[in-house]
């Protein structure tokens, strides 16, 4: 205890209060002598207790995109999921930019929240790792490697892009394009994936992959590819697979009966799309409600890490039946 007040510049017995939960310690100063606490070990058992008896029965969410219904609809997911469990949600904005991202989770921390849903890939692990000193950290997402120190739940990218390339071979489609503009780690997944299936059915000559140009658009790779005879697209996600069924729209391209289009997410795009898209299914209701569980169980004291992974599913509509 001497040595938590050292660091954190307080007296002992302002340690004693802030780590029984007792009143008397402004919120700021309680929460720098529990990261105090966390970091060099002190009474694990008796830190558990205090942040129990801290809590505010609310959480945040922090997204990486409003413009991706996959996103929004995954949030929506763990703010069901919170309210069965009697927890209010605040929803951030991180704009697919890591200072936005650390500065919208820091602000949601400096709400004494209970923990953090992660839903985004951009946050890097050492902005994760500091969050996490502060309050337990769930992603929703995939990172290159498992980060310590906080829970994940996240789709087979993998599996779900040889999902996608299994039924367009099995339709008779040799020539599949894979359109695909991420850097981040499911799309580069997703991209491994294809590739992988497209070896897998002997179909590894006509493994291309294109993305957009530098002011969004799809063209002229896309156009390039169709001319070379590429007759399916399996895309990253359900807005780049609308945007393939745009321009297969405004070039007269008949979809399906010319051009095979398959997304990934099965978001609410793929239902409004016309045709209807053909998309890899992620179980959002499943992911959202077992990082609400995850949450509540680091909340509870748990310190070891879960990295749970998914299964997918491909939903076929008339876009690539």
């Amino acid at each position: 205890m001497v040595d938590v007040a050292s660091r954190a510049g307080v007296s002992k017995s302002l340690v004693s209060l802030a780590l029984r939960g007792d009143p008397g310690v402004g919120a700021a100063t309680r929460e720098r002598i529990v990261q105090v606490a966390e970091e060099i070990g002190y009474r694990p058992h008796v830190l558990a207790r205090a942040l129990r008896e801290r809590r505010t029965r609310r959480v945040g969410v922090i997204l990486a995109s409003l413009d991706n219904p996959y996103h929004t609809e995954v949030a929506a997911a763990v703010e069901d999921a919170a309210e069965k469990a009697q927890l209010s949600v605040l929803l951030a904005h991180g704009k697919r930019t890591s200072g936005q991202m650390e500065e919208r989770i820091n602000a949601l921390l400096d709400l004494n929240l209970d923990g953090i849903v992660v839903v985004s890939s951009w946050a890097p692990p050492e902005m994760l790792q500091a969050a996490a000193r502060r309050a337990p950290v769930v992603m929703i997402g995939r990172s290159t490697e498992a980060v310590d120190g906080i829970d994940s739940v996240n789709n087979d990218d993998e599996a779900g892009a040889a999902l996608a390339v299994d039924h367009l071979a099995a339709a008779g489609h040799s020539k599949i394009l894979h359109v695909n503009s991420s850097p981040r780690p499911a799309g580069l997944a997703r991209r491994q994936g294809y590739e992988a299936a497209m070896r897998a059915h002997g179909l590894e000559a006509h493994i291309r992959v294109t993305s957009r140009g530098p002011d969004g658009a799809l063209e002229p790779d896309l156009a390039a590819a169709l001319a070379e005879g590429y007759d399916a697209v399996f895309a990253r996600n359900d807005v780049e697979a609308a945007d393939v069924l745009d321009y297969a729209w405004d070039h007269d391209i008949a979809v399906p009966d010319e051009l095979a289009v398959v997304g990934y997410d099965d978001s609410m795009l793929a239902r409004r799309t016309r045709p209807r898209l053909t998309s890899v299914h992620q179980p959002r209701a499943d992911m959202g409600a077992r990082a609400v569980e995850l949450l509540l169980e680091r909340i509870d004291g748990r310190s070891e890490d879960y990295h749970e992974v998914h299964a997918p599913r491909l939903v076929v509509r008339e876009s690539a039946p």
